[in-house]
């Protein structure tokens, strides 16, 4: 029987809860106020007098519109902080004083005395049944409480604005709602839409005393760096953050304000992005047939699915994974109005790329097929070599036998004096594509090649993201190769739209350089990622934690940093505020130092191949030095 009566009682609307505790509180406060008398007089009878029963009746009108004032009526009793004893204390004084001042004034007029003492009883017996009565309700209301929460998620949203608002309609039949919190002091402790605004700071009160797990950020209109600030202090009260889309796409239809996705580490990067250029995604895609090599893979299916909104004439896919290129293949012929074609094969086989780019009348070419993670390729020297060397200048041989006009290589900042094979196949790659260019412009064909050179990308194939996700997910630890290591971070969607833009801006033998902004430290990363999942890290500071973060060592060919440019001063802008050109063109050629690679690789001499990509790419450093030196002086 209690237990339904309960769940009735907590299922009732917030409204309905609010008239019964009003009622039951001037009846209380009523009946406290002869029990004063009553105690005072030692009379325990019933008033006899109308206008006994106007002086009883004073006590709730005076107290009731001093408690609802003061928020007594804002909380919920089953979360009722223990700090809501001084509340209540300050809201019955403040209502006896006023009694006292409405009968003293009536005995003034000569209608009711009033003896002194009735307003200190009043007010111990008020304060004790108030305070009794709250808490009586907390203990009887608790452990239903606890069950309808964990069918019910506790949130509070952050941001009490317009979208903060619809938010809330959305959310009041499914979760709990324990208070907005916003940077707004105007707005802190008053009610929106029923709920109370809190300031930032209250929320760890809101955590320990609503049981707050998750946290919704609700101010679509926010900048990347103010975001960057709010998810960061948020992650660290071992809470889960959400946020709605952003205000571009709730204005084009593409989410709406009920919809929300979860905070990822992208929003801690504090980067800004920048419009696609629409005049150089036409000039590149719009009505012309692409390739992307590599399609399969993280950086080549986002390519994929960034050119397939911009409407080309044909999307030919290229990868030497079954899987991937079926998975990639069924996503994008969902759009009825692209044609695809997937092409099951090796960017070695230079037969088939000249066979499918000559069938298909490619225009433009991207390439992104590589063996791209770093200890795999130093642990397998002779197959990086021919795939990212060899396999790189088959494609662009084809691409210029068959007169592709454009024709984009992804490179990487590691190809930047590089201390690691992967890192060093990737500078040949830069080598060849220059080559071609210079061929290009020697024959004046009007083909343009370029390399663009960008960071880590967070969530492709092979990066820290999808390991340290893994590893959390077991409990840790998460493996941490030094704890002063940084790299470059952008997300995978930003690379590509870049990619393709740089492409456009192309004149020949270019390498285009995206503006990775400051790098991060790795540990930061780790850090933020523990705390985005809503688990706390395990270290001195914190014994207790949930996840340890554990340091093994830099791993043969790891970098301590990585660099974008061989000369930062000697990068050129572009049109694009996010792709920089470096203005040094590389003379050295590798053709004739091919052919001895070739026979290396032949002769599965791996030290000998790997003697020598290290001296090319050493001979392309000193070229470049001494290019530099001569334009200083």
């Amino acid at each position: 029987m209690l237990e339904i009566v309960r769940a009735n009682i907590v299922g009732l609307s917030r409204r309905r809860k609010r008239m019964v505790l009003l009622a039951f509180d001037g009846v209380a406060l009523a009946v406290t106020l002869w029990a004063s008398f009553a105690l005072r007089l030692d009379r325990w009878v019933l008033p006899q007098t109308l206008e006994s029963w106007v002086v009883i009746a004073s006590a709730p009108a005076v107290t009731i519109p001093v408690f609802i004032r003061l928020g007594l009526y804002r909380a919920v009793l089953r979360y009722l902080p223990e700090k809501a004893l001084w509340s209540i204390f300050k809201a019955m004084a403040l209502a006896t004083l006023l009694w006292i001042m409405l009968a003293f004034l009536t005995a003034a007029l000569g209608t009711f005395t009033v003896p002194r003492s009735v307003p200190i009883i009043y007010w111990a017996l008020g304060t004790l049944i108030i305070i009794g009565s709250r808490f009586a309700a907390k203990w009887l209301f608790w452990p239903y409480g606890q069950i309808a929460s964990s069918a019910r998620p506790v949130v509070a949203i952050y941001g009490a604005g317009e979208a903060g608002n619809q938010l809330v309609d959305s959310l009041r039949h499914s979760h709990t709602i324990a208070g907005f919190i916003d940077d707004d002091v105007k707005l802190h402790r008053r009610d929106v839409a029923g709920i109370r605004v809190y300031s930032p700071s209250s929320l760890p009160s809101l955590i320990s005393d609503y049981g707050v797990k998750q946290v919704i950020l609700s101010i679509p209109s926010l900048n990347v760096h103010r975001r960057k600030e709010i998810v960061s202090n948020l992650s660290q009260h071992g809470v889960t953050v959400q946020a709605l889309p952003g205000i571009v796409d709730i204005v084009t239809g593409r989410y709406l304000v009920s919809q929300l996705r979860e905070i990822d580490v992208d929003d801690l990067l504090g980067r800004s992005s920048v419009p696609p250029d629409q005049a150089l995604v036409q000039e590149m895609i719009v009505g012309r047939t692409i390739m992307v090599t590599g399609a399969g893979g993280s950086i080549g299916s986002e390519l994929c699915r960034k050119i397939a909104l911009w409407r080309p004439q044909r999307l030919v896919l290229l990868d030497s994974n079954e899987f991937s290129l079926y998975k990639v293949d069924q996503e994008l012929s969902a759009d009825r109005n692209l044609s695809t074609v997937a092409v099951l094969s090796s960017v070695l086989n230079a037969a088939k790329l000249q066979e499918v780019i000559a069938a298909h009348q490619v225009d433009v070419i991207f390439h992104a097929a590589a063996h791209k993670h770093v200890p795999i390729v130093e642990a397998n020297v002779l197959e990086g070599i021919q795939n990212n060397v060899l396999g790189t200048r088959a494609v662009a041989e084809s691409a210029y036998a068959n007169g592709v006009k454009h024709f984009v290589l992804i490179s990487t900042d590691k190809a930047v004096r590089p201390t690691n094979v992967m890192g060093a196949t990737k500078r040949w790659a830069e080598l060849i594509v220059q080559g071609y260019a210079a061929k290009a412009t020697k024959n004046g064909t009007g083909q343009k090649f370029c390399a663009v050179r960008f960071g880590n990308v967070l969530g492709s194939n092979g990066s820290v993201v999808p390991l340290f996700k893994e590893q959390i997910a077991h409990g840790g630890p998460l493996t941490l190769t030094d704890p002063l290591m940084t790299r470059y971070f952008m997300s995978i969607r930003e690379a590509a739209e870049l990619i393709v833009q740089a492409g456009a801006l192309s004149d020949g033998g270019d390498v285009f350089l995206l503006d990775m902004g400051e790098p991060m430290l790795i540990k930061d990363l780790a850090e933020n990622m523990v705390r985005l999942a809503g688990l706390s890290v395990r270290n001195h500071d914190n014994p207790q934690g949930d996840i340890e973060i554990v340091t093994t060592g830099k791993r043969p060919g790891e970098k301590m940093y990585e660099e974008l440019f061989y000369d930062q001063a000697s990068a050129q802008r572009t049109r694009h505020p996010k792709i920089h050109r470096a203005m040094a063109r590389d003379a050295l050629s590798v053709d004739q130092t091919l052919t001895q690679m070739c026979s290396h690789l032949r002769d599965r001499d791996e030290t000998a191949a790997q003697r020598l990509l290290f001296e090319v790419v050493r001979e392309s450093d000193r070229s470049r030095t001494v290019k530099s030196s001569e334009k200083t002086e």
